[in-house]
């Protein structure tokens, strides 16, 4: 097979793995354009410093001895197969490196064989990248579950990150969906990997050459809509694992029809996009404003709001905690109200140190004063001429998308309201959480 059908066959097969984003496009540049896209492999990650970086996101085979229901590349579904020989993989990054298509590396396989055969494949073509290479690019290497402790600490040595696939959000969708996996397979080589980066953190301190274990860290993926699993059992999952495994990211995929199954959704049942957008709006909610999953989501509303972001949601529901006194109030306190984001709330901080603040300099500040104003109180006063009719309040509080989600669920003509109906009786979820809104006084 050639190599370029391989990489087409290969790169096609990775797409559906969430932590990155893929261009999905072929296309050249007219007369007078410059540069190209290419679909083949190319995707997208993103820098601690906000950079976007090209990696070429491949599997090194299709091939699988599994056979779970939700997957393209199962071992009973009828799909070409190919596998890259290590050292070509290892050639094509590079050559796709000196030409500046890409500037790292996404690997990941299925399972042909065994793990530890898979496993070892892998660490093959990053040793010829990192050792004959020299390439000291960025890779990210997905570790193969069931896979013995001693391979996965080679390949950790060799990649900058390292993730480990949980897919399904309990033990009973995977036994379910993917029979031939365990969860002791799964979490077994995440806490292996979490001890092995805590251990290298700690060598570097005493000796300044240790080499670096994962230095980018590990992540997993979810996959959001195979199973019939809540955002709030999602959400606790993914806190957990934040937790114990001190994992830098949680990916949400939403569930692609890609295969029929009785176990699964048809395929006249879209993808769950907008769930997976709640999710992942939570999940910086978690990582970086302090929330917890239980006082976003509880029992009796396990489910995120269709038309308001989870931040608005939580500020809804505990309206009695506002007004705050943006001239008084904490960074934690700051950090809960729907508009301030992080350095919104560290510029409100260094700002009062000099005089107290008015609505005017807030709004200079950066904070989107559109949603903050009406959760905030500056010097003793709301803002002036704000409305607190309800159709006012939820007008502001969503977001453009938000907005016409809203309006195709009420339908073209109708206006905007609160109580109309819509999905899962939110009109009359509205009505209630908006009643909560603190008035003025």
């Amino acid at each position: 097979m050639e190599i370029m059908e391989k990489l087409r066959i290969l790169s096609d097969a990775a797409k559906y793995d969430a932590a990155c984003t893929s261009s999905g496009v072929d296309k050249k540049a007219g007369r007078g354009g410059m540069g190209s896209a290419s679909a083949a492999g190319i995707c997208h990650s993103f820098a601690g410093d906000g950079r976007c970086i090209s990696l070429l996101k491949v599997l090194l085979t299709n091939a699988c001895v599994y056979n779970c229901a939700y997957c393209v590349n199962r071992c009973s579904n009828d799909v070409p197969r190919a596998a890259f020989a290590s050292r070509e993989l290892a050639e094509l990054t590079m050559q796709f490196y000196r030409r500046n298509y890409i500037e790292g590396l996404f690997l990941s396989s299925g399972v042909a064989g065994s793990p530890d055969a898979t496993c070892e494949r892998m660490i093959e073509v990053l040793r010829i990248l990192r050792q004959e290479y020299h390439f000291a690019g960025y890779i990210h290497a997905k570790a193969i579950p069931g896979a013995d402790p001693v391979l996965i600490s080679r390949l950790g040595f060799l990649a900058d990150r390292l993730s480990v696939n949980i897919e399904l959000p309990s033990g009973q969708s995977l036994a379910r969906l993917a029979p031939d996996k365990t969860k002791k397979a799964i979490l077994g080589p995440m806490g292996y990997i979490g001890q092995q980066i805590t251990a290298s953190s700690h060598d570097i301190v005493h000796y300044r050459h240790a080499p670096k274990f994962a230095p980018a860290g590990q992540s997993t993926q979810m996959i959001v809509g195979a199973s019939g699993e809540s955002d709030y059992q999602i959400l606790r999952l993914s806190e957990g694992l934040y937790r114990r495994y001190d994992l830098k990211r949680v990916f949400f995929s939403a569930y692609v029809p890609v295969v029929e199954s009785p176990l699964l959704p048809g395929a006249d049942m879209p993808p769950p996009l907008w769930r997976e957008h709640r999710l992942y709006q939570a999940d910086w909610l978690l990582r970086f404003y302090g929330f917890g999953a239980d006082e976003l989501l509880d029992e009796e509303h396990p489910a995120f709001h269709p038309y308001v972001d989870p931040k608005c949601h939580w500020a809804l529901r505990h309206g009695s905690q506002f007004p705050l006194e943006v001239n008084r109030a904490s960074y934690e306190e700051l950090l809960r109200v729907p508009g301030i984001g992080v350095k919104s709330a560290w510029r409100i901080l260094r700002a009062r140190r000099a005089c107290a603040l008015t609505w005017d300099a807030l709004g200079k500040i950066g904070i989107v004063m559109k949603r903050a104003q009406y959760f905030l109180l500056c010097r003793g006063r709301r803002c002036p001429g704000l409305d607190l009719s309800r159709e006012a309040v939820l007008s502001n509080l969503m977001s453009r998308r938000e907005t016409e989600l809203y309006h195709r669920q009420q339908g073209p003509v109708r206006q905007l309201s609160l109580f109309g109906p819509g999905p899962a009786g939110s009109g009359q979820l509205v009505k209630e959480e908006f009643a909560c809104l603190p008035l003025p006084r």
